[in-house]
């Protein structure tokens, strides 16, 4: 099998196209940072292409190490036993140097940033990475999934900066709470899988219907750090319908899961939270632009 043909075998297997889930959230941070920062529209345009390709090489490079890691225990489970490492489609040495030319480039894209940046690269990658193995000793793996894509909007606002503002903190936060509380929602199909593997989570735990629940706080959590930062960053009304936008998705994200019916637990993690990282970054970035904050 040729090299390209495991390439596309590899991507499709860590679901290259749902980096749309955090890259939206590190985009936002970065255009609040850009407001009042005094680049050209040059700087500008390559700040952000840069930033792009660091996320999207850092997911890539997570992903791909997730899937190695978790080979053995995705044969075991009847949901994961077809990926592609313990099916047998591609090898654990193919997807290493997968992983070893992705995350080379997330530390070039990064050292093309600031200092800083490069500094923090391999601070970054042990985040994304390290979550693979949380769910082997802690229930709390989804809120650390959670950190590891909620880490980009303060990294973008670092990669224009040079500096980390606390205010940026809250949007790390916010998408914390977000991708924890679907991630609770996605893994309790795996509940019995994960209580008989001795795997820790939050469903296995307390059950789904807790952990359905549970996932419901901290959306409203997350709707209340977001409105907390809009306020912090002066943004409008534009602003402000973002948020209610994104409220609205994630209460018909709890509508179609249930304790009892789990069925439309893939439309809710992929369907309605990609909208949810793209409407919230289209509203606050027309706010932004609109009141003429990258100026």
């Amino acid at each position: 099998m040729r090299w390209l043909d495991k390439t596309r075998i590899v991507l499709e297997m860590i679901k290259f196209e749902h980096s749309i889930f955090a890259l939206p959230f590190a985009l936002t941070g970065a255009l609040l940072a850009l407001r009042g920062a005094g680049l050209s529209a040059g700087e500008v345009a390559a700040k952000l292409a840069w930033i792009v390709l660091a996320m999207v090489a850092a997911r890539s490079a997570a992903m791909a190490f997730n899937r190695v890691v978790d080979a053995e225990i995705d044969a075991r489970n009847p949901r994961t036993s077809m990926r592609a490492i313990p099916a047998g489609q591609v090898s654990k040495r193919f997807t290493w140097g997968f992983i070893a030319v992705w995350s080379a480039v997330f530390v070039c894209a990064a050292a093309m940033l600031n200092p800083l940046c490069l500094a923090l690269s391999p601070v970054a990658l042990a985040i994304v990475c390290g979550y693979s193995y949380t769910k082997r000793f802690t229930s709390m793996a989804h809120l650390v999934l959670g950190l590891a894509l909620g880490i980009a909007p303060a990294a973008a606002w670092i990669a224009v900066r040079g500096s980390a503002d606390p205010a940026i903190w809250l949007l790390t936060a916010a998408v914390m709470l977000w991708v924890g509380g679907f991630d609770i929602i996605y893994a309790c199909q795996d509940t019995d899988f994960d209580r008989s593997a001795g795997l820790y989570s939050l469903p296995s735990r307390l059950g789904p219907a807790r952990s359905l629940l549970l996932a419901r706080a901290l959306h409203a959590l997350m709707a209340g750090l977001l409105l907390l930062l809009w306020h912090e960053m002066g943004l409008g009304w534009i602003g402000l319908a973002g948020i209610a936008a994104v409220v609205a998705l994630l209460i018909y994200e709890h509508s179609l899961v249930s304790a009892d019916d789990l069925s439309k637990v893939n439309a809710a993690f992929f369907a309605v939270n990609g909208y949810v990282s793209v409407l919230f970054f289209l509203f606050w970035g027309v706010d932004i632009v609109w009141s003429g904050g990258l100026r």
